[in-house]
């Protein structure tokens, strides 16, 4: 075990944002709070056979990345937020952390090198959060509610008065939220409130969408309504399932993000999957088609395509786009925004259970010149897989031709690796480009994006 009074040399930081040392059994000791170069002591919490669990108690060499938090709710003190994990280090530097990340995944699970890596996509490091799950309680022996992220390791919620990640008009609005839901007679029967912020045509639109397990009473309607007035904002309600998430009052503006770069505009409900951080999501659709080099006769597949975030731009340099989703009510509503948008007649859209794709379910979609893949965490194994059993076994689907380039989007490098590896040393794939995307800064969220070729 190791001693208190022994001083560690952090090597390196894990994706919780421990740092990593090696104490003198040659043990590795997982230290909260630790930056890489730093030499520490600490008190040891957990062991294990081959690892140990610790807290930073003191430092003699500070790490030169070592940032003051903006933060005041991050830290390691009771009662610290856990929604960020790496204020303490430079952004810069939590990118190059996530870079290596999925270098090492790609190699370590996949047995895959990227031929080239891209600059990481980076943004601003507060105030990008435009979507969250803010957890609501009311608190009977403090008389008092709280609404934020959960504490570190915990199931209480943070008592947070700001928020950095989330944009200032929100941020600014935690305190007079506590104050709304402690005045309402339902105060105790609202566990949450979802937030999701819109910016087409130059206006942010900030829509609330409150979860309550009671209906409500005209009062607290009329509360409600004098919020919304007071701050701007649109109330959004949900009695029961997403489906039933509805406007409490109609006619205010519309809720819609644009990709200005492609003319397109995208209507969204608050409760449908968009991106956490729309200037990320901006430059990385338009990375994401040059990348994929789109040229103006050929037929592409937006695989787990959602609402159309990458499906509709594609549909504007396209011959054809093929989008394929797995929920019937997100083609439906993929459908609306390529009308809405004027391309229709370019992009259609099919649902399908994409984790249970055979060679021949897979070929039945048609030869696609490229891919578009954008998977959730779970990643694309059974396509990926089904891609590769085509390629080693032509007659499972004869005249099937692989896509000749597939960039694949994704939100877990451990999932991208798995599938890379299906790519590369079956399917006969380069993997010619990749590289870190940071959509979440000060989180251990890694984004990538990489592109196949045969």
């Amino acid at each position: 075990m190791t001693d208190v009074s022994e001083w560690l040399k952090v090597e390196s930081l894990d994706l919780e944002a421990q740092g990593v040392a090696h104490n003198s059994e040659g043990k590795v000791v997982f230290i909260e709070g630790a930056l890489p170069g730093e030499e520490v002591q600490v008190s040891v919490g957990r062991k294990k056979n081959n690892w140990e669990q610790a807290a930073l108690v003191a430092m003699r060499r500070e790490s030169s990345q070592r940032v003051r938090p903006v933060c005041p709710h991050f830290g390691l003190h009771a009662g610290a937020c856990g929604g960020c994990k790496m204020q303490h280090l430079h952004p810069g530097a939590q990118v190059a952390v996530k870079q290596r990340v999925l270098e090492d995944n790609l190699w370590h699970l996949g047995k895959v090198k990227a031929e080239s890596l891209l600059r990481p996509i980076e943004g601003p490091a507060t105030g990008y959060r435009y979507r969250a799950r803010l957890s609501v309680r009311y608190v009977p022996k403090k008389g008092h509610v709280l609404v934020g992220f959960h504490e570190r390791k915990s199931r209480y919620i943070a008592d947070m008065q700001v928020c950095k990640v989330l944009p200032e008009r929100v941020s600014d609005m935690l305190m007079p939220l506590r104050e709304l839901v402690g005045s309402m007679e339902a105060r105790d029967r609202l566990p949450q409130i979802e937030l999701a912020i819109g910016d087409s045509s130059g206006v942010q639109v900030i829509a609330l969408v409150l979860r309550h397990l009671e209906p409500l009473s005209a009062g607290d309607v009329d509360k409600l309504r004098a919020f919304a007035a007071e701050y701007g904002v649109q109330w959004w309600l949900q009695p029961k399932g997403p489906e039933t998430v509805h406007l409490l009052d109609t006619g205010g503006p519309e809720l819609a993000y644009t990709l200005p770069e492609f003319g397109v505009v995208m209507p969204f409900k608050p409760t449908d999957f968009t991106q956490v951080n729309h200037h990320i999501n901006t430059v990385l659709v338009g990375r994401a088609l040059r990348l994929l080099g789109v040229q103006p006769q050929e037929r592409i597949i937006d695989w787990f395509c959602g609402l159309g975030n990458f499906t509709l731009p594609l549909a504007t340099q396209a011959r054809e786009v093929l989008g394929i989703e797995g929920s019937e009510a997100l083609v439906q509503r993929s459908r609306e925004n390529a009308e809405r948008n004027g391309l229709s007649h370019k992009a259609s859209f099919v649902a399908r259970n994409l984790f249970d794709m055979t060679p021949q379910l897979l070929a039945a979609d048609g030869n696609a010149d490229r891919w578009l893949v954008d998977p959730p965490r779970e990643g694309a194994f059974a396509l990926a897989k089904a891609l590769a059993d085509l390629v080693q076994d032509p007659s499972l689907a004869p005249g099937y031709v692989p896509p000749k380039r597939i960039v694949y989007v994704s939100c877990n490098p451990a999932t991208l690796a798995r599938d890379a590896g299906l790519l590369v040393n079956v399917a006969g794939y380069r993997c010619v480009n990749a590289g870190a995307v940071n959509m979440f800064p000060h989180t251990a969220h890694v984004e990538s994006i990489a592109v196949f070729e045969r």
